[in-house]
């Protein structure tokens, strides 16, 4: 029997596999039981942070740098910018019912809360969450809660663990949809992920050192020391005496001395401390402990390590550095929520359109801008386009129509153009220079030249119409008579001659009763 392996293409022809093709494709080759350097001792993968490996400890010496006052306040800075956005649920082609089931769930949750948890992440690494379930129509969370970071561990598939009393060595394996691990810079290699404050540990370290150093220092040489002088020959106690009054004097500022004793204060100069300049080392020890810190955590110092110059370009670009971190972090956030999303949906919808988790920020409007768009508007002569609106006002296209301003409300003397009759007039003249003349002569005219004369223009047409049959012959007579006219325009003109004939008539006759 052959051990070849291949493929009979057909009764004829056979084809060989290529024998070195002996691994499916889709099975993983580089694994860590398979390296030089991991060794499957039934141990789970220790956190590969070289801070943390040096130390010999655990993520617990990270915590602790939060009690350093810088630390601490980059971490509300870099939190507070994700924190003070809004957040929503986009349902987008989502059902109805379902979305508004998950609005509903997020109205219920601490969204504040879980998410400074979330943003642990950056700081250590990674944050695990877990999800409280509860079991009413449906399986929704009713709450998610931080725990601990030194509590988990990665086994070798890098799949986290959960170390207990019982198994302390692999720890227990986690249930599907119960945790969510959001983890910040994760690899293959640390799936533990990078933790912001390693690069915290030594300029922190150092800083501490410095205050201890600082406070010696200026004790030893901040305060002045008195020196008394006392001629020789005299006996120990007399100076063991004089020593006691300068002590005291130091308490209480008052000696009383021999008249060939004399007292000098020595500064920190004269003590061999360098006056100030001793002191400012220490000083910039701190700042730059403070400013590493600061690029570490929210990526700028602002304007804490810049001169007299240029400060005001530079903070903007460090700004501008900060918002891209918040960027980042805004979408951990919102990447670890639409998880928390898709396993609702697994749970009680199965498969589907999903709605989405959105964090957004409410941009506040330019007031001069809208001011001067706004006087602009209103002259009538000025007509914003859409795209002018998008781009200066953040709005989506299919969010905004364009359409004329509406006039303003008639009445108070304010004609249809929304101008008052003083200035409706005084803008005629203005476009019409002829036009108060014209407006004269028509006023010159009383109504009864006019119901005259109309009369007249009016008579034959009239005549025509008292006279006429029917509605065809009246046509034909009034085309002999306006043999250029249109037809279309003569017909409505009948049209109207007629009816204010009738109405004449009408009139007439409710007269003469």
């Amino acid at each position: 029997m052959s051990n070849k392996r291949g493929l009979w293409v057909n009764e004829h022809t056979f084809v060989e596999f290529d024998k070195n093709t002996t691994v499916p494709l889709s099975q993983e080759i580089a694994s860590r039981g398979r390296s030089i350097d991991f060794y499957n001792l039934g141990m789970y993968l220790p956190n590969p942070d070289p801070v943390l490996k040096k130390m010999g400890k655990d993520i617990q010496v990270y915590k602790e740098l939060l009690s350093d006052a810088h630390v601490g306040a980059c971490e509300i800075n870099r939190k507070a910018g994700v924190k003070s956005l809004n957040w929503s649920i986009d349902r987008g082609k989502a059902k109805s019912r379902q979305a508004k089931i998950i609005e509903d769930v997020f109205k219920d949750l601490d969204i504040e809360r879980i998410t400074g948890e979330i943003l642990n992440a950056p700081l250590f690494g990674n944050q695990p969450l877990e999800v409280m379930w509860k079991r009413t129509n449906w399986w929704l969370p009713r709450d998610i809660v931080g725990k601990p970071q030194r509590w988990f561990v990665y086994d070798e598939d890098n799949k986290p663990r959960f170390l207990t009393k019982t198994n302390m060595t692999l720890g227990e394996e986690l249930p599907e949809r119960k945790f969510l691990f959001p983890t910040y810079e994760w690899e293959y290699e640390n799936p533990y992920g990078f933790p912001l404050l390693s690069r915290c540990f030594w300029p922190v370290t150092f800083k501490r050192g410095g205050y201890k150093f600082w406070v010696i220092f200026t004790e030893k040489y901040g305060m002045p020391f008195l020196m008394g002088k006392l001629p020789r020959g005299l006996e120990q106690k007399d100076y063991d005496d004089f020593a006691e009054t300068l002590k005291n004097m130091v308490q209480d500022a008052v000696a009383v001395i021999p008249d060939d004793g004399s007292i000098e204060m020595l500064t920190g100069k004269d003590k061999g401390g360098g006056g100030g300049g001793s002191s400012a080392l220490y000083e910039s020890l701190l700042k730059y402990g403070d400013g590493e810190v600061s690029k570490a955590l929210v990526g700028q110092t602002l304007t804490t390590e810049i001169g007299s110059k240029g400060s005001y370009s530079a903070s903007k670009t460090h700004m501008k550095v900060r918002d891209e971190i918040v960027w980042g972090d805004k979408k951990l956030v919102e990447s670890t929520f639409n998880q928390l999303i898709k396993w609702i949906y697994e749970y009680n919808f199965g498969t589907g359109e999903v709605p989405v988790f959105s964090l957004w920020e409410e941009e506040d409007v330019d007031l001069t801008l809208s001011e001067r768009d706004k006087n602009l508007s209103e002259t009538g002569q000025v007509k914003f386009t859409k795209k002018y609106f998008t781009k200066n006002y953040g709005f989506e296209e299919e969010d905004i129509e364009v359409v004329p301003p509406p006039n303003p409300p008639l009445g108070k003397g304010r004609t249809e153009e929304g101008l008052s009759a003083a200035e409706f007039a005084e803008k005629m003249e203005e476009l019409f220079p002829d036009q108060q003349a014209l407006d004269n002569a028509m006023a010159s005219i009383t109504p009864e030249e006019i119901q005259k004369q109309m009369s007249g223009i009016l008579k034959p047409i009239i005549d025509l119409i008292e006279n006429g049959k029917d509605f065809n012959s009246i046509m034909a007579e009034l085309l002999k008579t306006f043999p250029d006219m249109d037809s279309t325009a003569l017909e409505d003109m009948l049209a109207r001659a007629i009816f204010v004939s009738e109405l004449w008539g009408r009139l007439n006759a409710e007269k003469e009763k």
